[in-house]
């Protein structure tokens, strides 16, 4: 069956009597070339994680790919839906399960050991950037996420420092991962259509972070900090948030070459590390 066909999408509604949730952010994909370009971003060569399967239009492209597709999916009324579509798919296991809340690690060393895995998910609007968070602290075993989303998320994700889009979200992708925007997807590609068009993006893994730090929270705190107030200096940001005189800390930032003056979003991850060293010292616990 082609389920990228809006008849067919209709006929397996009225099939299941299936509804689309709009809490959910239900929007399924009419387009196979798509398809095609979140497979080939996410390099197949042994499992993949897709979340968020829906009719199971991309979990059918992943199992001609893949050794082994697990699908994680929350509602509950599409778990018979998917046995339905993906009856001829032997290399498919559903779970239904929240993914926020799932063990990936354990689910990746139950279900993959020995294997290769990328990550696949088609994200509701309304979950993207906690799920992205998730996925990219967690520190999975895998090579690549690939994730299709609303396409100013995808903006942020691979935006650089002094741009409008650029923001925590971006460090924190950047400093985990290699991102970059695979596809854009028109709205007129979902049924039921979104109000917004979407963007696939690949994140690359990294064996290393793309920069040294000698103490990762308080970098990524640091980070927090200068993005918690964008129309305040860089200064004003810091000072709040952390107990050094404002002008002790404005020395602090001087002496590593950051202008007190400066705003967040013109820092680059760089400058972020350098930052966090030089207040890493001050406070002592280097």
């Amino acid at each position: 069956m082609d389920l990228t066909s809006p008849k067919t999408i209709r006929e397996i509604q009225s099939r299941f009597g299936f509804t689309f949730k709009k809490g959910l952010g239900q929007n399924f994909l009419t387009s196979r070339d798509v398809l095609v370009k979140i497979a080939d971003a996410a390099e197949i060569d042994g499992g993949v994680i897709e979340i968020g399967p829906g009719f199971g239009v991309l979990t059918r492209e992943l199992c001609e790919r893949a050794e082994k597709v697990v699908a994680v999916e929350l509602d509950e009324r599409l778990i018979e839906v998917l046995g339905f579509t993906l009856a001829d798919c032997p290399n498919v296991k559903i779970i239904r399960a929240d993914a926020m809340k799932i063990d990936f690690k354990a689910l990746i060393a139950e279900e993959f050991a020995g294997m290769n895995v990328s990550v696949a998910a088609n994200l509701p609007y309304y979950i993207t950037t906690p799920i992205i968070t998730r996925l990219i602290e967690d520190r999975l075993d895998v090579k690549n996420i690939v994730v299709m989303v609303q396409k100013e998320v995808a903006d942020r994700l691979c935006a650089k420092a002094g741009t409008k889009d650029y923001g925590a979200i971006s460090v924190l992708c950047q400093y985990f991962t290699k991102p970059e925007i695979a596809a854009i997807v028109p709205s007129d590609l979902f049924v039921p259509r979104p109000k917004v068009d979407s963007a696939v993006v690949k994140m690359r893994v990294l064996e290393d972070a793309s920069v040294k730090t000698k103490d990762e929270k308080l970098f990524f705190r640091i980070v927090k900090a200068a993005f918690s107030q964008r129309r305040k200096t860089l200064l004003n940001c810091l000072s709040s948030a952390f107990p050094i005189e404002k002008d002790e800390l404005a020395r602090l930032m001087e002496n590593a070459g950051i202008s007190p003056r400066r705003r967040g979003e013109t820092l680059n991850l760089n400058e972020f590390a350098l930052l966090s060293d030089t207040i890493l010292k001050r406070l002592g616990r280097e």
